[in-house]
């Protein structure tokens, strides 16, 4: 059994919706690239770096100052988020939260969301939610597109020419237009902002922060775009622009490169430039000055936070580390446990880039000048180490995958191919720079190591559409390279041939081809690859293995793995389970994995992988708050449900005035000679007899037939494993209920919970009372009631649709169910209200999926409200 079944179709819409913004993406980089590629024909790449070797320390200080103002004021863009959010968290916090935020999102690109994940980590720690965190982050995304926008028309209000070689319209039009749009922008956003409305685009909603929020943000967003565009001016050849035309043309290239959704824009933001600047700006001094900027605002603040991150490892594991930079203190011990999360993310990146860079020095021609033939020798370390550049190079970028997923020996195995690369470097050119970066990226690498631990293989997953797309971008990139840095060499058979060291073009040819063959022999393996699926063969022994781990986690959600309507899968040393049911192309997991925390995230992890790989859409159901940090390093989108509610048993108590009616209630079903009983496993079939035909009458008197999934059903396989509590009068059965727990755990729930209707009044709240007296007297600390759906969702203007819709439901949807008369009488116990969510992978709709779940809860459409 697989989780595929073949009768239903695949669900290749919702495949090819997820799909096609990557697809798109890595067209519009292709364009990018050979539109570049065309603009970048006449420049010499030696020439290229000799000019950025070149470049004057004053000019290199300008652009370093440049850009430490800008990350300053990206920081700017967190603390008035968070000011518009209601919140205060230290300064040195957002600082460390808004850097690490923007280093890491400004390389990988689509910020709100890589960037989005850093600020969870550090954020949460901090004491902010999940949903906080995403408000933040999109409010961040919201607030510099704005801001962006608003500095490149200012800057063509005031120098119209600036596009003037892009934008067909006369300086005229293009002034007015862009004054035009400024007093909309600026005017709107007051007027929303004084007003307090809303302005409400296609079903978005965009809410204006307070006046002095708003000030302070525009402040902000007009120094961060003029530091960035100072850093890239600054490096730029004689002939370009004035700043202030040179500020519009940055803003337009990186408005482009956003909406082009490649990361980081990388050759979208160039191309633009390029073409924008006058014709008489040499092309490769142009080409140096992007280059070198790169490395200085993007790569430089990225290496510097991979730094940060590596040092916190250390600091937080003791030692030399923390006898050096000293211990972290208290107050910061959460939030630098926080950083420690994003560790293997920042690894996977940083391992990505310099497995590129292997291949771009296995390709570059030889920029040393080489006047004496160095022999035999010289030739086979040359042609040696080239190889073996181009090798390492494409095998980082592999591992690149595994270390995000965590895996073990990813670790180690970097390690390893990183010391190769140093010396394969050397070997090629004798180039000390690459092999110094390369020798110091293995040593910050390695206090991660205790990041890295789960035991799973290299090739198992991670192989997505985002990463062959990548794969195939940086193979165009690579050959774009090489037509570039060997163009002015002529094209012989014989260069196969020539192995001497003086030979660049030759060596090149040949890494190149090795290069090729690799990442297209992986692009093959992964296209034609057999599809793996879960061993679900049926499992005699399922029911007796979940009880055994249920005997030691005190999970009671667990014991629904035991309703016969799911299907279990256990981790591989049968330590930790989780159940799903299919319905389409969804597999709906209930609730958190169960088992210890690592078997129980592996397991989790694997399931995912295996699911998406069928092409099925994995979707966890009812999670809590436990594994709020791994559903969010799977990259998956987390939506409240509802909320459950549990007492705390030890302390509950009917003392008090607020209790009064209900003690009246509870005596008064006492005197008529109501009592209670808890019935141990197995049970007599006559009891379930007699429990059936209870069940069967309120079955009668509720809409829709006998639920499943997330609930239990009246199924005496599934009733013989739980203890079940009866209410009795004369004898009689009047109700009962089936507990989820084992008789001496702490934590307990309630499942089925049916009366007879004639004897309605009463008969649940005094089960509850006595089970609550009763559990509390075998020494259990919590009682569970189950969950109260669409309870406790915002209705906010800035909150989620989904979140808005539901409580719309939860108010007005009483016709199908009293979703606000089960919290009432849930509430009048006083428990504590805890999140339930929905955490859906990326491009999963939550309408989509909430439907297909309230269906296979209720067996179909027309189980919803009849019983035929």
């Amino acid at each position: 059994m697989t989780l595929f079944d073949p009768a239903q179709k695949r669900p290749s819409l919702s495949r090819l919706k997820a799909v096609w913004p990557i697809v798109l993406g890595l067209g519009l980089f292709l364009m990018g690239l050979w539109a570049l590629h065309h603009l970048l024909a006449s420049i010499d790449v030696r020439q290229v770096i000799a000019q950025i070797k070149a470049t004057p320390w004053p000019t290199l200080g300008a652009a370093l100052g440049a850009t430490a103002l800008g990350y300053l004021a990206l920081v700017g863009y967190d603390f008035w988020a968070l000011h518009y959010f209601g919140k205060r968290l230290p300064l040195r916090t957002v600082a460390l939260g808004g850097f690490l935020g923007y280093a890491f999102g400004n390389t990988v690109g689509i910020s709100v969301i890589s960037g989005g994940a850093v600020r969870y980590r550090i954020y949460s720690a901090a004491g902010l939610n999940a949903f906080e965190v995403a408000g933040l982050s999109s409010y961040i995304a919201v607030a510099m597109g704005m801001g962006l926008t608003l500095v490149g028309v200012l800057a063509l209000a005031i120098h119209p020419a600036a596009l003037a070689g892009v934008i067909s319209a006369s300086e005229a039009a293009i002034r007015l237009g862009a004054i035009g749009i400024s007093a909309l922008i600026l005017g709107g956003a007051f007027w929303l902002s004084v007003t307090g409305r809303a302005l409400r685009i296609r079903g978005f909603e965009i809410a204006m922060p307070a006046p002095r929020i708003l000030l302070g943000q525009l402040v902000v967003a007009l120094f961060d775009s003029t530091m960035a565009s100072l850093a890239l001016w600054v490096l730029m050849p004689e002939g370009t622009p004035p700043f202030a035309s040179f500020l519009a043309i940055y803003a337009a290239a990186t408005m482009v490169g956003v909406l082009s959704h490649v990361p980081g824009g990388v050759g979208i933001f160039e191309t633009v430039v390029i073409a924008a600047l006058p014709a008489g700006v040499p092309v490769g001094a142009a080409a140096a000055g992007l280059l070198a900027f790169r490395m200085i605002y993007f790569l430089l603040p990225f290496a510097l936070a991979f730094a940060i991150v590596s040092i916190n490892e250390a600091r937080l594991a003791g030692g030399w580390a923390a006898r050096i930079f000293g211990e972290i203190s208290e107050p910061m011990r959460p939030v630098m446990g926080g950083v420690e999360g994003v560790a293997p993310r920042i690894a996977g990146i940083a391992v990505l880039g310099l497995g590129f860079w292997l291949i771009i020095v296995a390709l570059m021609p030889s920029l040393s000048q080489r006047i004496d033939d160095p022999g035999l020798v010289g030739a086979i370390l040359a042609e040696g180490g080239t190889l073996a550049c181009a090798l390492a190079g494409v095998l980082l970028i592999v591992l690149s995958q595994a270390l995000v997923r965590r895996v073990q020996l990813a670790h180690s195995l970097t390690i390893g191919t990183l010391i190769v690369g140093v010396f394969a470097v050397l070997a090629d050119d004798l180039d000390t720079e690459s092999a110094v970066v390369l020798g110091l990226a293995a040593l910050a690498l390695w206090p991660f190591r205790r990041a890295f631990h789960r035991q799973a293989a290299l090739s198992e997953g991670g192989f997505g559409p985002i990463w062959v797309a990548l794969l195939a971008g940086m193979l165009a990139s690579a050959t774009m390279f090489f037509f570039l840095a060997h163009e002015a060499t002529p094209y012989t058979n014989a260069l196969w041939l020539d192995f001497t060291a003086k030979s660049a073009t030759p060596r090149a040819l040949r890494a190149g081809l090795l290069v090729s063959a690799l990442m297209l022999g992986l692009l093959l393996w992964l296209a034609l690859r057999p599809s793996r699926s879960f061993a679900l063969t049926p499992d005699p022994d399922q029911d007796r293995a979940v009880s055994e781990i249920l005997e030691t986690q005190d999970t009671p959600q667990g014991w629904f793995a035991l309703t016969g309507d799911k299907q279990v899968v256990f981790s591989s040393e049968r330590d930790a389970f989780l159940m799903y049911a299919r319905r389409h192309g969804l597999c709906a997991v209930l609730g958190d994995p169960v088992g210890p925390p690592e078997p129980a995230r592996q397991l989790a992890w694997d399931f995912h992988e295996r699911a998406r790989r069928e092409g099925i859409t994995p979707v966890f159901y009812e999670v809590s708050t436990k594994y709020l940090p791994l559903w969010i390093e799977m990259g998956y989108a987390l939506h409240k449900i509802g909320e459950e509610a549990v007492i705390d048993l030890q302390n509950f108590s009917l003392a008090g005035s607020k209790y009064k009616t209900m003690r009246a209630e509870q005596n008064r079903a006492l005197r008529e000679g109501f009592s209670f009983e808890i019935v141990s496993p197995p049970h007599d079939p006559a009891l379930i007899d007699e429990l059936r035909a209870i069940s069967d009458s309120w079955l009668a008197g509720q809409k829709g037939k006998e639920k499943g999934f997330s609930v239990g059903c009246f199924e005496p396989r599934y009733l013989n494993h739980c203890e079940l509590a009866l209410i009795r009068r004369d004898g009689q059965i009047l109700g009962f209920a089936n507990l989820l727990g084992s008789p001496g755990a702490q934590h307990f729930g309630i499942d089925l919970m049916r009366y007879r209707p004639e004897a309605a009044d009463g008969v649940m709240q005094f089960l509850f009372l006595a089970l609550i007296e009763a559990l509390r007297d075998r020494g259990a600390t919590e009682l569970s009631l189950g969950l109260a759906p669409l309870a406790g969702l915002s209705d906010r203007v800035s909150a989620r649709l989904t979140s808005r819709l539901g409580n719309l439901i939860y108010r007005h949807g009483g016709s199908f169910y009293n979703f606000e008369g089960l919290r009432r009488f849930k509430q009048k116990f006083r428990p504590d209200w805890r999140p339930r969510y929905v955490a859906l992978p990326p491009g999963t709709s939550p309408y989509l999926a909430l439907t297909e779940i309230a269906l296979l809860i209720s067996g179909g459409a027309r189980n919803l409200f009849t019983k035929d």
